[in-house]
C-alpha cells in the first residue's frame, strides 16, 4: 500500500487528546493543505480561523453541542464559506478533509464537527467575529490521540454497483 492510502485508510475520528501542543508547523501545513483544496471554478469561497486560546475552545464545546470535547483539543480550526457561492459547501469539505488528512500525516487526530445547517453555527461566526457573509461549514479540533477507537465499517461489496443499480 502506499503512503497516501495508509493516510486515509488509517484516519480515525479522535475525541480524546493528550496534553501535547500540536507545532505551528504542523498548523501552517493543514492550513497549506486547504487552501490548496480543489473549489468551483477555482472560487476559493473560505476561510480558516486557528483557535488556540483555552477559553475560546471552552466557549466552542459549550456552544457545539456535539463538539464538547472541543474544549480538551490543544487546536481548534474552524472552515466558514462564502454563503452567497453556490458551491460553498462542497468547496469547503474539500478544504475541511484536506485539513484533517494533513494533520494525520503529522500523527495528529482530528473529529469533523458539524457546522454547516447547525443551529449554532451564527453564534461561532460571532463569537469568532467573523464577517456576515461568511457561513460556519464545520469545526475541526485536533490533538495528538489519547485514545482512539477503530469502528467497523460496511463491506465494500455492498456499497458499490458497476454501470447501474440492482437490487440483486
Amino acid at each position: 500500500m502506499n503512503l497516501g492510502l495508509t493516510i486515509l485508510k488509517g484516519r480515525r475520528s479522535v475525541r480524546k487528546y493528550k496534553d501535547e501542543p500540536v507545532s505551528d508547523d504542523i498548523i501552517h501545513a493543514a492550513l497549506d493543505a486547504a487552501h490548496l483544496a480543489p473549489t468551483a471554478r477555482n472560487v476559493q469561497p473560505w476561510l480558516f480561523g486557528v483557535i488556540k486560546e483555552k477559553k475560546t475552545l471552552e466557549k466552542l464545546g459549550e456552544t457545539a453541542p456535539n463538539g464538547a470535547f472541543i474544549k480538551d483539543a490543544d487546536v481548534c480550526f474552524a472552515v466558514f464559506g462564502e454563503k452567497d457561492h453556490t458551491y460553498y459547501l462542497e468547496d469547503c469539505s474539500a478544504a475541511t478533509m484536506q485539513i484533517i488528512l494533513a494533520l494525520w500525516s503529522f500523527g495528529v487526530g482530528t473529529c469533523w464537527v458539524a457546522g454547516d445547517k447547525k443551529d449554532y453555527a451564527e453564534d461561532i461566526r460571532k463569537l469568532m467575529n467573523v464577517p456576515d457573509k461568511y457561513k460556519l461549514v464545520s469545526l475541526i479540533p485536533a490533538g495528538y490521540p489519547a485514545e482512539m477507537t477503530i469502528p467497523s465499517k460496511k463491506e465494500l461489496k455492498d456499497l458499490v454497483f458497476k454501470e447501474t443499480y440492482s437490487e440483486n
